[in-house]
């Protein structure tokens, strides 16, 4: 009988295997930026076309925007929970959540915004009401980064929001004016030698001066919790650039320093520098960081969580440094990510993310751009496809990888509204492109939003699919 058994659960596996593998999914063709001259095809998973998958009417919703499904222990504020080897965002009411968000959920500032604005809606609360709408009609349930917190916070069943804070991004800017307003080397960051500045004494001060006001955030239950910083450079180079291109009195150098003398003793040069070293003094560099920020946020504010310092895609360096993510463990609740310059997450990396640090992570940019928008698309990280409904293809295909990994607690689309190409006052990064679910003038990206709201509406039932698979 044990046998039988055996040979049928064998079966219907390979026919399983056998029908995933014959599937024909839709195909989209895209470029990595403006300048690539190519097209290159690639295939887009999506639900319709998931074998066995039946969508199924969306659990009723919590205060929150969690599930009730099941529920655990209630706290009163978000929290993170492993269950079945599952991680969860579990909301203030202890019902599960996968965090489907908007980055940058605000009105825009340009001369052309501001008119479109005030058209169309008259007033700031009237904005909030009529997108929020928006926004939980196609299944999101909060905002990421840079959006408009305050106003958000105004609202009658109020958004999901994070709270950025940059005590290096302040500290940055005034260390900055001391080298002319630009330094002499400096990446697409703008830090010095792609060098983060955690061991200069006066940038104790910024991080005390940053989470000055945090405190009135810290009984509101919508709030999940902070980010600091963003797209640091940490990079693998660091000890060996903190040696070789700062100055012998400069307090990078003297740290650096101090950390091979103790590691190698005192007669080791940069010579004598190995990968193990390299590794090693990044975790060093990285925690002298994690510590000062995440000492302040909890004084200021104990009860939400840490989301961390949103690592950068760019160059991958700390995507793939155990060293990283072990310390990122220690100190973040969740660790976010941005992620760019591929067409899905690999499974491998985000499997790797969660045996290094033990924490779930949150991917909190990506996006795509469409051809059909009308706009030049020269800026930005995103790739380029043709069409607004082949954006909510890469988003369902790259949703349904994050939703298959049990590490993966949601994601931030990067970003509501498109780039104003005539407002010259914005970063370069953001100046020309196709990045939001509405256009300039408010306008919904219907196509995009249709599939979007595919993928959020079955988010619950698909983590339950990938789970018995």
């Amino acid at each position: 009988m044990k046998h039988s058994l055996y040979v049928l659960f064998c079966c219907i596996s390979l026919i399983s295997l056998q029908a995933q593998n014959s599937i024909k999914y839709q195909k989209v063709e895209a470029r990595q930026n403006a300048l690539d001259p190519k097209w290159i095809s690639y295939e887009a998973k999506t639900v319709d076309k998931l074998p066995g998958f039946k969508p199924k009417k969306q659990p009723d919703i919590s205060t929150y925007g969690g599930w009730k499904t099941w529920q655990k222990e209630s706290t009163g504020f978000f929290r993170t929970q492993k269950i079945d080897n599952r991680w969860w965002i579990i909301d203030p009411e202890g019902y599960p959540f996968i965090y489907k968000g908007v980055a940058v959920f605000n009105a825009g500032r340009s001369v052309n915004q501001q008119k479109a604005f005030d058209k169309k809606f008259g007033s700031p609360e009237n904005w909030l009401k009529q997108e929020t709408k928006l926004l939980r009609d196609n299944g999101f349930n909060g905002v990421g980064a840079w959006s408009n917190v305050e106003l958000v916070r105004k609202g009658e069943n109020p958004l999901v929001y994070t709270v950025i804070i940059s005590p290096m991004g302040m500290y940055h800017s005034d260390h900055i004016k001391k080298y002319g307003g630009k330094y002499k080397e400096a990446s697409w960051q703008n830090y010095r030698f792609d060098l983060v500045m955690v061991f200069d004494k006066e940038f104790d001060a910024y991080i005390e001066k940053s989470f000055r006001d945090v405190s009135q955030y810290k009984n509101d239950k919508y709030l999940m919790g902070y980010f600091t910083d963003n797209e640091l450079p940490w990079y693998n180079d660091a000890l060996d650039k903190h040696l070789t291109l700062l100055a012998k009195d400069e307090q990078g150098y003297i740290a650096a320093k101090e950390w091979l003398d103790q590691r190698k003793g005192f007669s080791a040069s940069t010579s004598d520098i190995t990968q193990e070293d390299r590794m090693a003094f990044t975790a060093f560099y990285f925690e002298t960081y994690m510590k000062k920020v995440t000492a302040a946020l909890k004084k200021a504010d104990p009860n939400h969580l840490y989301l961390g310092c949103r690592f950068n895609q760019d160059k991958e360096q700390e995507l793939t440094n155990p060293e990283i993510f072990k310390v990122a463990g220690k100190y973040m609740d969740i660790i976010s990510i941005n992620h760019y310059r591929k067409w899905e997450p690999s499974q491998e990396l985000m499997n790797n993310w969660g045996e290094w640090s033990g924490k779930p992570f949150l991917i909190t940019e990506w996006y795509t751009k469409g051809e059909d928008s009308g706009l030049p698309n020269n800026t930005g990280a995103g790739w380029l496809v043709r069409t607004q409904k082949e954006r909510g293809l890469f988003y369902q295909n790259f949703t349904l990888e994050l939703l298959k990994n049990k590490n993966s607690v949601g994601w931030h689309w990067f970003k509501y509204m498109d780039n104003d190409p005539e407002d010259l006052t914005t970063d370069y990064s953001n100046r020309d492109s196709n990045k939001g679910i509405v256009n300039s003038a408010f306008e919904p990206y219907q196509p995009l939003l249709k599939e979007m709201k595919i993928i959020n509406d079955n988010a619950f039932e698909l983590t339950r699919y990938f789970d018995k698979m």
